[in-house]
């Protein structure tokens, strides 16, 4: 069937609740339903499933949806199965029975939508079905989700996924659709060209996320600096982000002894305990998972109130990804970063000795640099996040540099000092060691290497430790200095420094100025949805209809977003229906849902 605007809005208000699409979703849809290619790009939250749900019903037979992550198929199945959709998913997570089950009836055209993960497609088995299917036009669209996956230089890169190109060479009447909510250009590029998407249509949605307040604040004391910032999210839902797995599991310990319903999760830990720490994460409210980056891609929880970082990401694309995955909801949420010197000299380090080729270390050098560049800023964090993404966007007033902006000062002779002390310890020394001999501390180490003779001992006796920190992690954002990880990052001065060392040229650096407190830091979305309408008056029956939700969920063993989402909560709270022709007009709440759970949802507002 054809797509025309009236059936797509009809099926999107009947099936999925929503009275209007969001930004370029409809152009979206109908380019896909009458058969068209696409690449989008629309942030975490912004209705990328929408893209591909809808074409599928739209046209004759089934999508095939490949997505790289088990546990979101589960919950993205569970989500349409809810809806009345037909879908299933096929993965190594299934015995043999059941995924012969599944193979029947996408043969028998019982299933609107099939998620797969790209191994599983790549198998001559899955290849033989679909060429059946194909060969009867019943294969309606092919959906690549998390496509960033296909970049070699990415942050989540899966061979499988260069194989993807199979779908265009085989199949080339069945539209293709890929998604991502990370790409730079490159990444861009990449995607269209191991995909075979040349001449596919590109939607590039804004990549700004104006429900998320960013701040980044110089690691002093990580844990009480981390216990400051849950301070204001007791009881949420969130995820803090480590390096390593031992100080994933020291963190997540400690957060226990706090009082916070904290989990752990890294590749270190067997298969179900990951899987059951996931579980709980989707499932129950206010538990924060301490992790590496092994997870989070794809969680589809749209109440995640804050991702904290105790290490510094690789890259800025790492850096929006992970931030991403909180307020998926749209609702004020919070990504806080605390970051050293220690983490550019690790990170450095990783890229030095890996196996990989010259030109990509090069690339993700040039990565880490910019990720260190938006910790340093003096500007908007918003502003230069989006820049790197090739999106232009004034100040935003929701980062703490806009909040509390830092003072700048002249720092050209502190950054000639410090310099001077590199280059007369043989540039061969990390920060630590140039700061003692700065500020005049005779340590044993210095006395060792006669470092207190030099004309450099003592000459920054004025500045603290703290400034002298902030004074080297700029040198180093701005490309003067560079961090050496072959020897153990022993800082040294590259070509750039040559001007401001002989004076030739003024170096403005920031001064932290104190966080405040301020009614701003928490400021209402004002992009991705419309602020909720709880007050006071009608928080109660908020949270009856909460309590009735997790109920259900339980039951049913599914997270509780997919019975209904926190918005419509909201919604029905503040407007209280009283017929079930009332509820079809909340947003959230089609058909499927109202047939459902309407009567359960109307005697809870009249209990409340």
């Amino acid at each position: 069937m054809n797509a025309t605007p009236a059936t797509a809005l009809s099926l999107l208000r009947t099936l999925f609740g929503y009275d209007s699409f969001r930004g370029a979703q409809a152009e979206i849809v109908d380019h896909m339903a009458g058969g068209g290619d696409a690449l989008v790009l629309m942030p975490t939250g912004g209705g990328k499933s929408l893209c591909f749900q809808l074409p599928a019903l739209l046209r004759p037979g089934c999508g095939i949806v490949v997505s790289p992550l088990i546990a979101l198929m589960q919950d993205q199945v569970d989500a349409l199965l809810q809806l009345g959709v037909k879908a299933a998913f096929l993965n190594s997570s299934l015995d043999g029975a059941t995924a012969a089950a599944t193979e029947r009836k996408l043969l028998a055209g019982d299933l609107d939508l099939l998620y797969v993960a790209p191994e599983r497609l790549l198998t001559d088995r899955f290849l033989n079905l679909l060429d059946r299917l194909e060969g009867d036009n019943r294969v309606a669209l092919f959906a690549i989700d998390e496509a960033h996956c296909v970049s070699q230089w990415g942050h989540d890169f899966r061979p499988e996924y260069m194989q993807l190109s199979i779908l265009h060479e085989r199949y080339p009447r069945v539209p293709r659709i890929a998604l991502t909510a990370t790409a730079d250009a490159l990444t861009r590029e990449e995607i269209r060209r191991r995909l075979g998407l040349d001449e596919a249509r590109v939607f590039v949605s804004s990549f700004d996320r104006p429900n998320i307040h960013y701040s980044v604040v110089d690691r002093d004391n990580p844990r009480q600096q981390l216990a400051a910032f849950l301070t204001g999210h007791r009881g949420a839902a969130g995820i803090v982000y480590c390096l390593s797995r031992k100080k994933v599991d020291e963190t997540a310990l400690w957060l226990q002894g706090q009082g916070i319903a904290a989990l752990p999760y890294h590749a270190g830990l067997d298969a179900g305990t990951r899987r059951i720490h996931q579980q709980r994460f989707v499932r129950d409210d206010g538990v924060v998972m301490v992790a590496t980056i092994a997870f989070g891609m794809g969680i589809d929880k749209p109440d995640v109130r804050f991702v904290a970082h105790l290490d510094l990401p690789k890259s800025l694309e790492a850096y929006y990804q992970e931030t991403g995955r909180a307020g998926r909801d749209g609702e004020p949420a919070e990504a806080w970063m605390t970051y050293g010197l220690n983490d550019v000299v690790i990170h450095r380090q990783r890229i030095d000795e890996s196996a990989a080729p010259d030109e990509q270390k090069r690339i993700e050098r040039q990565k880490l640099d910019a990720m260190l560049g938006f910790c340093e800023a003096a500007g908007c964090r918003r502003t230069l996040l989006l820049n790197y993404f090739g999106e232009s966007h004034p100040s935003c007033g929701n980062c703490d540099t806009c909040v509390s902006p830092p003072e700048l000062w002249d720092g050209t002779e502190a950054a000639r000092k410090f310099m001077s002390a590199a280059l007369r310890t043989g540039q061969r020394f990390g920060a630590g060691h140039l700061i003692d001999i700065l500020r005049g501390k005779a340590t044993e180490k210095v006395a060792q290497f006669n470092h207190d003779s030099l004309p450099t001992f003592g000459i920054g006796a004025n500045l603290d430790e703290a400034t002298w920190r902030g004074v080297a992690r700029q040198l180093l954002a701005a490309g003067l200095l560079h961090a050496n990880a072959q020897q153990y990052g022993a800082l040294q001065l590259t070509d750039d420094a040559r001007p401001v060392l002989k004076g030739e040229t003024t170096l403005m650096l920031r001064r932290q100025a104190p966080r405040k407190k301020t009614a701003s830091r928490r400021a209402a979305p004002s992009g991705l949805l419309p602020p909720t309408t709880t007050t006071p008056e009608n928080a109660g029956m908020f949270e009856t209809l909460r309590q009735w939700r997790a109920t259900t969920a339980r039951e049913q063993g599914v997270p509780a977003y997919v019975i209904l989402h926190d918005r419509t909560l909201h919604e029905l709270a503040a407007q209280c229906p009283q017929t079930m022709a009332d509820l079809l007009n909340i947003s959230g709440i089609g058909a499927a849902k109202a047939e459902r759970y309407g009567a359960a949802i109307l005697a809870a507002l009249e209990v409340s």
